[in-house]
């Protein structure tokens, strides 16, 4: 009963709560309490960016994970615990307490996104209509982007009544899109044998460079997730509002990019749909290294935001395009492609942290992060001649 189309939409919609309580919140609701935490004396500014480093690497720890758990729980109850577990780290961080409390449930709420980004989506995508899939992956990826909308809405808002409530509002929020979820997941199902035929090579070779395109892309994506707001308020010299109101139009780029990009997927393909995006980060990232006008600020913001999680959808419906076909190799190619993205990620924050507090300008960043996604085209492009020429060679005359 899984299988038809109706059908597909409740897990589809579990599978958003899922990458909107793991990702959207658990990730992205941070950026705006750091100022918050520091203000009140809860912590240093030091230790608040420890707590966000902490969710990083619970993100990378819960990517490499993943599999191990959902071969011993089954991936229905693996996705309720870790969606639990992201909410109860809410709930825990309501008060102040000491700072290794705080790192540990920060390093918990990571855990939980690295789980839900991989087995979510891979738990039910399998069993949506193919030609369907591009869409479905887009409207799971979503929740990353409601997310960013919430940082820069919802989050200000419960500010307002203070540190202990928003916290708390959050668990609560969190816990009832877990209540949502919860019925919606397909039943376990044990998986069938591995084939006896090992997959062939130029498709181990094509996913490898398809890990490094998506950590090349994650990086890429650093200059603007850490660093726009600061860019335009100190940078520039407009202030924390105009700031926010950029962050803001980043947030409704991010609700739009995951299902405007699986829909291109669906009419073009994932693969050229990728370089295509590729492309388009390439020079959205680059704008703001050679210009400050306003009109390419807010096409920049609006476009790097969707690719934030617009991306994932395209990389997953590429990965399930490579890996062999059994549902088992696919959940650990996804999950090896998500370990890149975090690993990616989290080397380019600290890696351009560093530079900047070395005195890199703004315009250094944005140049760096726009040849990322650049040098990803590439790989991608010759990685592709590549596969075309052995199978040239490989031909029978």
């Amino acid at each position: 009963m899984w299988t038809t189309e109706t059908a597909m939409w409740r897990p589809t919609g579990a599978a958003l709560c899922a990458t909107l309580v793991g990702i959207g919140l658990s990730r992205f609701a941070y950026t705006p309490l750091i100022p918050a935490l520091v203000d009140a004396g809860w912590f240093t500014p030091g230790q608040a960016a420890y707590l966000d480093a902490a969710n990083l690497v619970g993100y990378l720890m819960g990517a490499l994970l993943t599999r191990r758990l959902a071969a011993r729980a089954g991936a229905p109850a693996v996705l309720r615990g870790m969606m639990l577990l992201a909410s109860l780290a809410f709930l825990a961080c309501a008060a102040p307490l000491p700072f290794f409390w705080f790192f540990t449930w920060r390093l918990a709420a990571g855990i939980a996104g690295g789980t839900l980004m991989v087995l979510a989506a891979a738990t039910v995508l399998p069993r949506v209509p193919t030609r369907r899939q591009g869409l479905a992956g887009g409207v799971i990826f979503t929740g990353v982007g409601l997310g960013i909308a919430a940082s820069g809405t919802l989050v200000p808002a419960l500010l307002r009544l203070g540190l202990v409530e928003t916290w708390a509002g959050l668990g609560l929020l969190s816990l009832l899109l877990t209540a949502l979820a919860w019925g919606g997941w397909p039943p376990r199902q044990h998986p069938a044998p591995a084939p006896a035929r090992p997959a062939a090579a130029g498709t181990s070779r094509a996913l490898r460079a398809l890990y490094l395109e998506y950590g090349l892309n994650a990086a890429g994506l650093v200059p603007h997730m850490v660093f726009l707001v600061d860019y335009i308020a100190r940078g520039l010299g407009q202030g924390l509002v105009a700031g926010g109101g950029y962050w803001v139009l980043f947030g409704l780029g991010a609700m739009a990019g995951p299902v405007l990009a699986g829909q291109v997927a669906d009419r073009i393909g994932f693969r050229a749909t990728l370089r295509l995006a590729f492309a388009v980060q390439t020079a959205g990232i680059g704008w703001l290294a050679v210009s400050d006008a306003a009109g390419g600020l807010v096409v920049s913001s609006l476009v790097v935001g969707a690719f934030v999680p617009g991306i994932v959808p395209l990389v997953l419906g590429r990965v399930r395009q490579l890996a062999p076909p059994d549902r088992e190799r696919q959940q650990a190619a996804w999950g090896l492609a998500t370990t890149a993205f975090a690993a990616g990620q989290a080397g380019a924050a600290y890696g351009l942290s560093f530079l900047f507090a070395a005195g890199g300008g703004y315009a250094a960043l944005f140049a760096i992060g726009a040849l990322l996604p650049l040098l990803a085209l590439l790989i991608d492009l010759a990685a592709s001649a590549a596969s075309r020429q052995r199978g040239t060679i490989c031909r029978p005359a």
